[in-house]
């Protein structure tokens, strides 16, 4: 049995009491206990009950940093529309100020961690199907396991008030405990939903989108325009995210698995792509543009990644947003280390063209800041960026809510990492919701661009138990 003094949360308690009284507002308490080795699936998993719809899973493609969060203890959230990177930023260094946390590791993302993102356009009418999302959403999760290259650490975040009643810290100790071992009792396993339907929402209004791009890209100032598009599904009973969460996992090990819930909904997937990860005073990004299928057998998968490697239109693609990112980041950066060429991601049902970029900034860099400059990347809005968001918010039928969007984590000390939340769907209930895209350029063609659309939506489907 796993258990944690209850006698030093109820002394750090007490002394988190009386900083509130002396400051007149609530205040964060955190403290960070060393673990040994949980499952991370099986942490989600026995927060079901307790914590369903205040939850979030995040792994790296490397394994390197691993988090779940279970419960909210702060929530950082708005709908406004400029400036909301900025807000964000600066309501959780004004929610940090005066916090008491006892954190004696130096790992990054231990200790208080917020999870969340935002919505790929804030400007975009929104719509029902990302109701339970605001534009900007984050979380600080009651408890937070960390498994960071390999070493598991347990971070309890509680809200004090100056008029809180000590008490609370001994039913904080005891739920505490009473998750820790949970982890040795059997989780039952629920039959999987079975797929009853699939439905293409506009399929031929979206071809004829991008035909009406393609004319305008061959006269006018935008060079790239990324459409996408929805797939519904409906299942004979409610999808269980845990069932989900963990095909993702064995399937699409090589990604990033996210799952953030709010209110009932679930926003889940596995992506590929990195938009920005800040540790220290390094700087990592992901050039992720121009795809192709995977071969059936060795030989194919080789012919076609040499196609791609050597395919003028998905280079030309991959140029542009090479050539972004590397901008955005020199205004943060005093150095910047970028490959000539671009070189193969292979992952399970498809193959990218991927160039690593890596830069060098100074320690309190704003994260955000970056993340402002990096969304959306070519390979998710297009080229000219302004424009082609413009354009996309004129011509798509889809509301993509955090589709395509940033979302990641950042933790007390402004490190932190962000994904682009492509390969990804929405749960509801007993819908689900796909969503896909590809990048629109002069010589582009709708029925190809449909096609490659409909590739993009294996990872998922599978994980959902479709074909």
């Amino acid at each position: 049995m796993i258990t944690i003094q209850e006698l030093e949360i109820m002394e750090r308690g007490l002394l988190a009491v009386n900083r509130a009284k002396e400051l007149g507002r609530p205040i964060l308490i955190s403290e960070v206990h060393k673990m040994d080795t949980i499952n991370p699936l099986l942490f989600f998993n026995i927060g079901k009950e307790r914590f369903r719809g205040k939850r979030f899973f995040w792994k790296d493609p490397t394994d390197e940093t691993v988090l779940i969060g279970l419960g909210i203890s702060k929530q950082i959230q708005s709908d406004q529309a400029s400036d909301r990177f900025f807000h964000v930023e600066k309501e959780w260094e004004k929610f940090l100020k005066d916090c008491l946390i006892f954190n004696p590791y130096t790992e990054m993302g231990v200790g208080p961690v917020m999870f969340g993102g935002f919505s790929f356009d804030p400007y975009k009418e929104k719509t029902d199907l990302w109701s339970e999302y605001a534009n900007s959403l984050f979380h600080l999760p009651k408890y937070l396991l960390s498994i960071i290259d390999g070493q598991t650490f347990l971070t309890t975040n509680t809200v004090c008030t100056p008029h809180e009643d000590p008490y609370l810290f001994k039913k904080v100790s005891e739920e505490r405990n009473e998750i820790l071992n949970a982890l040795h009792q059997n989780d039952p396993k629920n039959s999987a939903a079975a797929l009853l339907e699939m439905k293409e929402i506009g399929p031929e209004m979206w071809k004829k989108a991008v035909d009406g791009v393609v004319k305008e890209l061959t006269d006018g100032p935008l060079k790239k325009v990324v459409l996408a598009r929805e797939l519904r599904l409906v299942f004979d009973d409610q999808v269980m995210a845990e069932d989900v969460l963990n095909n993702l996992y064995m399937q699409q090990h090589e990604s990033f698995i996210f799952a953030f819930e709010s209110n009932g909904d679930c926003f889940i997937g596995a992506s590929p792509e990195r938009l920005v990860k800040k540790q220290g005073n390094e700087v990592y990004s992901t050039c992720l543009a121009g795809s192709i299928s995977r071969g059936k057998t060795e030989e194919e998968d080789l012919k076609l990644g040499q196609m791609l490697l050597n395919d003028q239109k998905n280079l030309k693609e991959h140029g542009f947003v090479v050539e972004m990112i590397k901008e955005a980041l020199e205004e943060s950066c005093q150095e910047i280390i970028l490959p000539k060429k671009p070189q193969l991601m292979k992952i399970r049902d498809i193959q990218h063209l991927y160039t690593p970029v890596v830069g060098k900034c100074h320690k309190d860099a704003s994260l955000m800041l970056l993340v402002e400059r990096l969304h959306p990347t070519p390979a998710l809005g297009g080229l000219p960026k302004e424009e082609a968001v413009v354009k996309i918010r004129e011509v798509e039928q889809l509301d993509r809510g955090f589709y395509a969007a940033p979302l990641g984590w950042m933790d007390y000390r402004k490190n932190g990492e962000f994904a682009v939340s492509i390969r990804s769907g929405l749960i509801q209930g007993d819908e689900v919701s796909l969503f896909a895209g590809c990048g629109v350029v002069a010589d582009s063609d709708s029925e190809s661009e449909y096609l490659e659309t409909s590739l993009k939506f294996k990872p998922m489907l599978r994980a959902l138990g479709g074909n």
